[in-house]
């Protein structure tokens, strides 16, 4: 983060009314940023979508930079709080992963904006874009690493394995949820297609089982 006043935590409320405001905010930040991105946001239109006065806007955060920064902390942590929910009680760690997998897809669709907020926050905070990943990949490497020492997937690098999973599912996103169809493809971007869920999860399967054909 920069020096000054910039790097200022953002301000926490401290009553359920005062989180009810700041997640209005941090939604209305949420559609500036990605419909405008950075540099054209503003704060005045933010609050205008908010429905809040830039003095409220100023109770909670210091600054346009930190907003965007607590904006893509804040999408990690829905983002991961989804997905514990999603795999929660899964039998084994392929489950863990169809169940992962779906969460995450099922996120992406509704917050599309995500990924252009996160992309563009590898220059603007990059602080706050190294941590949105390496978060993810902290619970993925001890969840593979787990199912590796039970005997349960095959014996990989852990870390190695988690960012290829990561970038799977990253490009699977792209591809049928953020990017227009293709060649006047009828696409409907409201969800991932069975098809492509499923040729996914197979070849992560595969890859993954701990029993390898000779």
């Amino acid at each position: 983060m920069s020096k000054g006043n910039e790097t200022e935590n953002p301000l926490m409320p401290v009553t359920a009314r005062g989180e009810a405001t700041r997640r209005k905010i941090l939604d209305a930040a949420e559609e500036v940023f990605g419909e405008l991105g950075y540099y054209e946001a503003s704060i005045s239109e933010i609050t205008r979508r908010a429905g809040v006065a830039q003095g409220t806007y100023y109770i909670y955060f210091h600054s346009k930079r930190t907003i965007f920064e607590e904006l893509v902390t804040d999408i990690g942590e829905r983002l991961r709080a989804e997905m514990r929910v999603a795999i929660a009680g899964a039998p084994d760690r392929i489950e863990v992963e169809r169940r992962g997998f779906r969460a995450f897809f099922t996120f992406v669709a509704r917050h599309r904006r995500i990924y252009s907020i996160v992309q563009e926050a590898e220059r603007v905070a990059p602080e706050a874009f190294y941590a949105y990943y390496h978060k993810i990949s902290q619970g993925y490497v001890r969840g593979l690493q787990e199912a590796m020492d039970d005997g349960t997937i095959r014996k990989l690098d852990p870390e190695a394995i988690a960012y290829t999973l990561m970038g799977i599912g990253h490009f699977i996103a792209l591809r049928w949820l953020i990017w227009p169809p293709q060649g006047g493809q009828k696409v409907n971007n409201d969800e991932l297609p069975e098809s492509v869920f499923e040729s996914m999860i197979e070849f992560i399967s595969n890859g993954l089982s701990a029993h390898i054909p000779s």
